[in-house]
């Protein structure tokens, strides 16, 4: 089997996730006692054109069966309907999605440059007294909740002045060079980044010492010692690759703890992501922009996993071997 068959094997399972996350998010949705178009109903600015276009989208004089399919019918055409405001979800979507892959791409990044050498070291100079004063600092970190973080670096950014606070740009943005652009968005980037790489890197680096100490531990490991090999060559040579490669399946539920711890931090810091789009959605109980959020945050994550799955099979020999 060809590794682009074995990619568009690991895209098709995802159809049936994409559908059942689809049913329980629709079905929970619709059997509270919520009307779907509540706030639209409200919004003087909503013609009843648009609030008929609504109900003869969704079929909401049908059975709750007939709904979800109106509704998956739509959303395949890439008709997502209004938010409560009145805009069309797909622009919303266009707009945060973006901002929230930015967001998590540079968290991942810093993450993993940060965090392997990080466990590596640890690993190598185990039960010394950098090891225990890197595994302290781990522990505060996977301790520290995400969003009493969030407030913290919030606290500090107004006390100090020393970051902007709030959005992804400058109320002057538009009139900056391109440089300035980048210079500008990189310092509405900071906080949050800040909060969600000490929130990861924890977790990463524990993870790599584990990996490496345990691969140390392994006779081939011993033999090769035994061999007369250097400890350089014993340790990245062939320990580090074989510690490596589970690390590259973490990758996908990484980006899904993030997409989800990104929420709150997002919500604290008024970034303009997809997760702080789903929390605003569900407190204004906006039935359409919350069912399209969670369908793209799926669509994300599966995404995510499935990239994990394409670097393992490239790193890994065996791993393809074995899907053969």
């Amino acid at each position: 089997m060809s590794f682009f068959r074995l990619v568009l094997k690991r895209v098709l399972q995802t159809i049936p996730l994409l559908i059942i996350v689809s049913l329980l998010s629709f079905f929970i949705i619709r059997l509270s006692p919520i009307d779907p178009l509540a706030e639209l109903r409200l919004n003087p600015s909503i013609s009843q054109e648009t609030l008929d276009k609504e109900i003869k989208r969704l079929n909401l004089d049908k059975p709750i069966g007939v709904q979800y399919l109106s509704w998956a019918k739509s959303f395949v055409k890439g008709d997502l309907g209004y938010t409560s405001a009145g805009e069309k979800v797909s622009v919303k979507l266009k707009e945060r999605i973006p901002n929230t892959l930015l967001l998590t791409t540079v968290v991942i990044f810093m993450t993993w440059m940060v965090g392997l050498p990080l466990g590596i070291i640890s690993a190598i100079r185990k039960e010394t007294f950098l090891d225990r004063f890197l595994t302290v600092l781990a522990s505060i970190g996977m301790a520290i909740p995400s969003f009493f973080f969030a407030i913290l670096m919030l606290i500090f950014a107004v006390k100090t002045g020393w970051f902007p606070v709030g959005g992804l740009t400058s109320y002057n943005f538009n009139e900056l060079s391109l440089l300035g652009k980048v210079f500008d968005i990189s310092k509405h980037l900071v906080l949050p980044t800040i909060v969600l790489f000490t929130i990861s890197l924890s977790g990463l680096q524990r993870q790599m010492r584990a990996n490496l100490l345990e691969v140390l531990d392994s006779d081939y490991i011993k033999f090769a010692r035994a061999r007369g090999l250097s400890e350089n060559q014993v340790i990245f040579k062939h320990a580090l690759r074989n510690a490596i490669n589970p690390m590259i399946t973490l990758l996908g539920f990484e980006f899904a703890g993030l997409l989800s711890g990104a929420a709150l931090t997002e919500y604290v810091f008024q970034y303009p992501g997809l997760g702080r789009l789903i929390l605003e959605a569900v407190m204004k109980s906006d039935i359409n922009l919350v069912m399209a959020s969670l369908m793209m945050g799926t669509i994300m994550l599966i995404l995510g996993n499935l990239i994990a799955d394409i670097l393992l099979m490239v790193t890994d020999p065996r791993v393809r071997g074995a899907k053969e």
